[in-house]
Order: C-alpha cells, then sequence, then structure tokens
C-alpha cells in the first residue's frame, strides 16, 4: 500500500511591504505607491509597490529613477521594518491555528502541512480559503496559497494566481497546469540557471521534467539534479514544525558600499570587513568553513557569483578574507566599479571535524597566532562593543564601513 500524499500549503502574503504601509497609512491604497529606501542614498531601490503602481509597470528591485519613469505621480514611502515583523508574526499565529507544522520562508510566505488536521477543517483547498478569508478579516490583507502534495508546487501554486486566491496542484492535474509553466517559475530557477537550462532548449517545467539527467548534471551540476526531481513533482522534504531551527549551512554578509569600490585598496577595506564579521559568526556558533563564496554586484546590477575550497576549515576573518580576494583577483578586473559583495561561510562544520593539516610548520604556527588573536578581539568586543576594533584595512575608509577614524587620529 503506497502512503498516502501530504497535504501541503503555501502562504503569500500579497505586496506585502506596501499591503502593511498602506494599513499604517489608509489614503495609501488610492493612489500608486512603492516602498523604497531613501532616495537620496545608493539604497534608491523599489522594494514593494501596490497594485496601482503594478498597473504602471513599476517592478520589484528597480531604481527609483527607473519607476518614476513609468509612474511620475509615484508616491514613494520608507520602509517601516517592526511593523512588517509584527504583521508576519499575527499571520503565522493565524497559521498556527490550523497545525503545529508551519515553516517561515521568509517575513511574509510561510509553508503548512496540515494533512494531520485535514479532519478537523476540511480539505486542503477548503483550509486555504479559510485562511484567506481569516487573515482579510483579521489583518486587512491578503494572502494567496497554493496547495499541493509537496513544498515545491504549493509555493509555485500561490504565485499562479494573485491577489487573495488559491490554487491546486495535485497529483492528477500538475502534468497538465504545471508543466506549461516557464521553468523560470519554479523555485531556485534563478536568472543563471535559466540561461543554462535555454542553452539546452529546455523553456519549460515539462521539458525540463523530460531532460535528460546525465545531460541536466553536466550543464548544473548537483543544482540540475535537484530542478530535475522538482519538475516531476518528486520533491518531499518535510515542513518543519513551528519554532524549529533550521540546521545551519551557511553563514554570509554582503554590503551595497556608500560609494562604489574602485581599485584593491577599495576591495580589500570592503572584503576585510565582511569576512571579519562572517568569522565573528562562525566562531560564535562553533563552525569553521570548508568553502569561500563570493558575490559581486556593479552598478548596473550585473551580478557574478565565485567559489573556492579551502585547503583546510576556518573560522578565521584573515583565512576567509585573503580566500575572497584571491577570487576576485582571478574572476574581476580590480578597475571596474562595485556597488555590492557579500561573502559566504560554505561547507561548514563543526571545531572537532576535519582538523587534520598539511600545512607546513611554520604555516601552522601562524594559524594558531591569528586564531589567539582573533579570539581575543571576540573578548574585547564582547566587552566594549563590536567597534571596539576592527581590520586595520578598514581604518579610515569612506566606503561606509566603520570605524572611521585612523589610528591615533583622538590624539590630534
Amino acid at each position: 500500500m503506497e502512503p498516502k500524499d501530504r497535504t501541503i500549503l503555501h502562504c503569500d502574503c500579497n505586496g506585502f511591504y506596501a499591503s502593511v504601509e498602506c494599513l499604517l497609512r489608509p489614503e495609501l491604497w488610492e493612489v500608486p505607491m512603492a516602498v523604497c529606501g531613501d532616495p537620496d542614498s545608493r539604497h534608491g531601490i523599489i522594494l514593494a509597490k501596490n497594485q496601482l503602481a503594478k498597473e504602471c509597470g513599476v517592478v520589484t528591485a528597480e531604481t527609483i529613477w527607473q519607476a518614476r519613469q513609468k509612474c511620475p505621480d509615484l508616491t514613494l514611502v520608507p520602509p517601516h521594518r517592526q511593523e512588517y515583523v509584527k504583521y508576519s508574526r499575527i499571520l503565522n499565529g493565524i497559521y498556527e491555528g490550523y497545525t503545529d507544522l508551519v515553516e517561515p520562508f521568509g517575513i511574509d510566505e510561510s509553508w503548512l502541512d496540515v494533512t494531520g488536521t485535514l479532519h478537523l477543517f476540511g480539505d486542503g483547498p477548503a483550509i486555504a480559503d479559510r485562511l484567506r478569508a481569516e487573515v482579510r478579516r483579521e489583518t486587512g490583507l491578503t494572502i494567496s496559497v497554493g496547495v499541493s502534495f509537496n513544498k515545491i508546487f504549493a509555493k509555485l501554486g500561490s504565485d499562479y494566481k494573485k491577489p487573495d486566491a488559491t490554487t491546486v496542484f495535485s497529483r492528477e492535474n500538475y502534468r497538465e497546469r504545471v508543466w506549461p509553466l516557464p521553468v523560470s517559475a519554479l523555485l531556485y530557477v534563478g536568472k543563471a540557471s535559466e540561461q543554462s537550462l535555454r542553452k539546452l532548449g529546455i523553456r519549460t517545467i515539462g521539458q525540463l521534467a523530460a531532460a535528460d539527467k546525465d545531460l541536466l548534471r553536466a550543464s548544473l551540476g548537483k543544482l540540475g539534479e535537484q530542478l530535475s526531481a522538482y519538475a516531476r513533482g518528486e520533491e518531499d522534504s518535510p515542513v518543519r514544525a513551528a519554532g524549529d531551527t533550521p540546521e545551519v549551512k551557511s553563514v554570509g554578509n554582503g554590503m551595497t558600499f556608500r560609494r562604489n569600490l574602485v581599485g584593491e585598496e577599495d576591495i580589500a577595506a570592503g572584503v576585510a570587513s565582511l569576512a571579519d564579521s562572517v568569522a565573528t559568526r562562525l566562531r560564535r556558533q562553533g563552525l569553521l568553513c570548508q568553502t569561500v563564496q563570493v558575490q559581486i554586484k556593479t552598478p548596473e546590477f550585473r551580478v557574478i557569483s565565485r567559489q573556492r575550497g579551502l585547503h583546510r576549515p576556518t573560522d578565521l576573518g584573515r583565512e576567509i578574507a585573503r580566500a575572497a580576494m584571491e577570487i576576485i583577483r582571478d574572476s574581476w578586473r580590480m578597475e571596474d566599479p562595485i556597488r555590492l559583495i557579500t561573502i559566504t561561510a560554505a561547507g561548514l562544520t563543526t571545531g572537532e571535524e576535519g582538523q587534520l593539516s598539511l600545512y607546513p610548520e611554520e604555516d601552522e604556527d601562524l594559524h594558531r597566532r591569528y586564531a589567539r588573536l582573533e579570539s581575543a578581539v571576540d573578548r574585547v568586543r564582547g566587552k566594549y562593543g563590536r567597534d571596539a576594533l576592527a581590520p586595520a584595512a578598514v581604518w579610515g575608509s569612506d566606503i561606509g564601513v566603520s570605524p572611521t577614524k585612523k589610528p591615533g587620529d583622538d590624539k590630534k
């Protein structure tokens, strides 16, 4: 006897940031509006928009300048993040009234496994409709809900029809309804992977489902195998219980700088600050990384991502920064401007694993000295605050990584 399918819901709040702002200021419902960063800074990007702005062609992540070209009367409001957190908690509290298996996916989306409560509330579509009505009544927000037998298709369902809609992708209908959709609609198919799939002649989810697995693996590596399984409806990861802490798979930090980084000195300052932050978090969690990933974004929003394995797991900022700079030197022209850098520590392991080293004795001695130094830095920061000490490369920098004073400035 085959096991019974689970009933998974994915609840996605429609235009979350913009909708919350309209609740705070009801007059905003009547005008095209968008939530954005400070228009006078380099963070002038559209974060969310309401339906009227969407109808004008405004899209998330474009610049304010681009949005105003499309919609000259666009009303801009700054984000109120504490309000978003408050409403996110309210939404998840409503979901938890139907199941204890609620897994947030970002601040405005959650998966629910309602398999165990169908006898209380009805089937999946009935629960989805009840949730939509309750959220609208209790908060004034609207949600779209996908109902399916796995998390990937449930997520696809919540994206399928908006706003305030229920979509069901079942065992019986997913081939007819899901497979004709563009492959970019599938979760985790980004621009780079979409381009790789297009080169293989794969444009729909159905074509991805039918594609040769060896071909996908050769083109996209492990991701190709994963996406192939998703397209065929073979994803089966569980919905975590509310409050469960997921296993940490990576630790990263990114920053959009006060001005473009140009040249090795600028880039090294940004990298040093980010690597220091990542390493501090690794040490706090008792983790080491075996891989360093670097993502670079240009002023034109072109993105490149590269990674490199380490000879030995580390939790030291100096070693993470060194690996990141090696990646950047090998893949970037130093004279080209950089808007944003993200450094991510991946391939995580505990401090007790992976300690065998093939380094020469003098390198081992240097590693131990750096480890003692960074441990001492952690203690000083624990007592006096994070800005008490910083990598030498960031002192005096004007790129937005504090501190901005140079050593000795306070003695002048």
